[in-house]
């Protein structure tokens, strides 16, 4: 194996730990904002990505998104073969000198992988099949992921253009978010929707899971520099003040606009800021950090509300949230983009950079968007009308934990050492009464 660096190897072996801790985060925090009668589905929707997402990254993913697809127009828009199974990358590193062994780099991407596909879940919250679930997982990976991965960082055609994506703005967010759109339009709006009342059934798994999640991505954010340096140390700072500035800035939205703040705001502003930063966090200064995640703060708090003007059921704000802030972090990076540790970089137009860049960081969350809002239609209408992507609504009325997963959530009865249950907690023996009078 070529020489490696072993600080920069066990930094990544610990980011690729803490992202792939950012989905069982996830599936808290989604698990949370669900109905009691979910959350078990919702998080299962979440750990089954990180099976499926892991398999196709070893035996393909990685090698479509990552290696040499050649010089010509496929090249641009695909990885080539070179590393099915990761059967070649096993004794090589990526950098000849310095650097860490390829597989660490490998398993650092699988991570994100894994966790774009999980966050389409939350707009489909409550009705969808999960083996129709487990099937669009694979397949919009394939079609989606490691293709747009490729894209903007593997050499493809938006990386030749000169795009910036310091972690995921478009590649992770964008692509989620408007996956999760087109599947919201071809499920259809849940049971009861804006007539029942569907609030999150439990805000303590919430603000678990996004303190999971936050701490998750300073992982995803500062190891996404794949190296131990000053820009790592950048991306760290500014991934946490723009949650803080994000959080604070949605909570004030609510409490002005509806006269409290709300802790489902607070940990929904949090997750926004930390979507905006994540393109952004290695170019940007801090002041510029608080400033983006305060204006992602706000305008996620506003655009939640648009699935209800424009009538499409995104149960959990995956478009509100994740669309939006990839977005705005993208585009800001054509604005205020620094570039404080990196040289001959195009700065943003704050700094006198060109307008031409603004341009390239508008084009890849359109084109992104597109493209992913297509693809998944598509594979989630060819679902649809084969095996069915959407429970009967008798099934999503009685829940789908126990119509499909034959479990519940909570089990609120007290099983006796006699073996019976009680809802009225268990029974008092009779010589503790007698004591007592």
């Amino acid at each position: 194996m070529d020489k490696i660096d072993t600080g920069t190897t066990a930094w990544m072996i610990t980011a690729t730990a803490l992202v792939l801790l950012m989905t069982p985060g996830l599936a808290f925090f989604y698990g949370g904002m669900t109905r009691a009668k979910s959350v078990l589905n919702m998080m299962m929707m979440s750990f089954v990505s990180i099976i499926t997402v892991s398999i196709a990254w070893v035996l393909y993913g990685y090698s479509l998104a990552f290696t040499s697809g050649g010089d010509g127009v496929v090249g641009k828009l695909v990885g080539g073969l070179d590393a099915l199974g990761l059967q070649s990358i096993i004794d090589t590193a990526t950098k000849a000198e310095g650097g860490m062994p390829s597989m660490v780099f490998s398993a650092f991407q699988m991570t994100f992988a894994i966790i774009t596909v999980a966050l389409i879940s939350g707009a489909i919250a409550d009705r969808a099949k999960f083996g129709a679930w487990v099937l669009f997982s694979v397949v919009w990976a394939t079609l989606v992921y490691f293709p747009v991965a490729h894209w903007v960082w593997g050499g493809g055609w938006l990386a030749g253009l000169g795009i910036e994506d310091f972690a995921g703005g478009t590649v992770v967010h964008v692509n989620a978010g408007a996956a999760g759109l087109a599947l919201a339009l071809v499920l259809g709006k849940r049971a009861g929707w804006r007539k029942d009342p569907m609030r999150p059934h439990n805000l303590t798994l919430v603000l678990l899971g996004v303190g999971l999640l936050w701490f998750g991505w300073f992982g995803f954010n500062a190891g996404s520099e794949l190296a131990v340096d000053g820009t790592a140390g950048l991306a760290f700072m500014n991934t946490q003040v723009a949650a803080a500035a994000a959080a604070g800035a949605w909570i004030l939205v609510e409490k002005l606009r509806d006269g409290h703040s709300t802790t489902l705001g607070v940990a929904s502003g949090a997750v926004a800021g930390l979507v905006a930063i994540t393109p952004a966090c290695g170019f940007v200064d801090p002041w510029a950090a608080v400033l983006l995640g305060a204006v992602a703060g706000a305008a996620c708090a506003y655009a939640v509300g648009l699935k209800y003007r424009l009538g499409f059921d995104d149960s959990l704000d995956v478009v509100g949230v994740h669309l939006v802030g990839g977005a705005i972090g993208a585009v800001a990076l054509g604005f205020i983009a620094r570039y404080p540790f990196a040289d001959g970089q195009e700065k943003g137009l704050l700094y006198g950079g060109p307008l031409a860049q603004l341009g390239v960081q508008a084009l890849g969350p359109v084109v992104v968007g597109l493209y992913s809002f297509a693809m998944a239609w598509v594979i989630g209408k060819i679902i649809d009308k084969t095996m069915g992507f959407r429970i009967d609504r008798e099934e999503e009325v009685t829940g789908i934990d126990i119509t499909t997963h034959a479990e519940t959530g909570y089990d609120l009865g007290t099983v006796h050492a006699s073996g019976v249950a009680s809802l009225n907690g268990p029974a008092v023996p009779a010589e503790v009464k007698k004591v007592d009078a």
